[in-house]
């Protein structure tokens, strides 16, 4: 299965990605407002991780390549919240992308493809996203898709430590109705 944008594709992993993944995976600017990989997920348990849940769910978070060139760009997809909160059960969206491709407009053109998908072909109601405050490059992304924040919705991450500095959580939704009242 291969999800297309006008400039990237969004498809399962193969081999050849587990390298590129985990240098991206390496790299603190991509990192900086992510939890760190375990050793075994940097080389290769999350991508596994990542097949296993399209298999299971039909969705995940793919790699993305450029069509140009079919040089890998990063990670971007859709996943089940695997956590409690005051807003799951929920389908969440995000994206890594190697600094490498930063700038370039690809984090909003896959995600795109991939709410396109999730609303069209899982016929999901709601995509939510979240990340830190600080984060104002995922949180720009985030307002590109026309996502929205309501500041009520924010919350504490169950699964990063009391006192982490990602632990507090902005939270961003979009309805299955909003997407299809802007899709022209």
């Amino acid at each position: 299965m291969r999800i297309s944008s006008e400039r990237l594709v969004l498809r399962p992993w193969i081999a050849a990605d587990r390298q590129p993944f985990a240098d991206m995976s390496a790299d603190r600017e991509v990192m900086e407002y992510l939890m760190p990989l375990s050793p075994h997920d940097a080389s290769g348990g999350w991508i596994d991780r990542q097949l296993e849940h399209l298999q299971e769910h039909g969705m995940c978070f793919w790699a993305v390549e450029r069509k140009s060139d079919q040089s890998f760009v990063g990670a971007v997809g859709l996943l089940p919240v695997s956590y409690t909160a005051h807003f799951t059960p929920a389908v969440e969206i995000g994206w890594r992308i190697a600094r490498a491709h930063w700038g370039k407009g690809y984090a909003p053109e896959a995600a795109r493809a991939a709410i396109r998908f999730g609303f069209e072909e899982l016929d999901l109601s709601e995509i939510v996203a979240n990340t830190v405050a600080e984060n104002v490059k995922s949180r720009r992304v985030m307002a590109k898709l026309e996502m929205t924040r309501d500041a009520s919705d924010d919350f504490d991450h169950p699964r990063i430590p009391e006192g982490h500095s990602l632990r507090r959580q902005v939270l961003y939704r979009l309805t299955q109705k909003q997407w299809r009242s802007l899709a022209p």
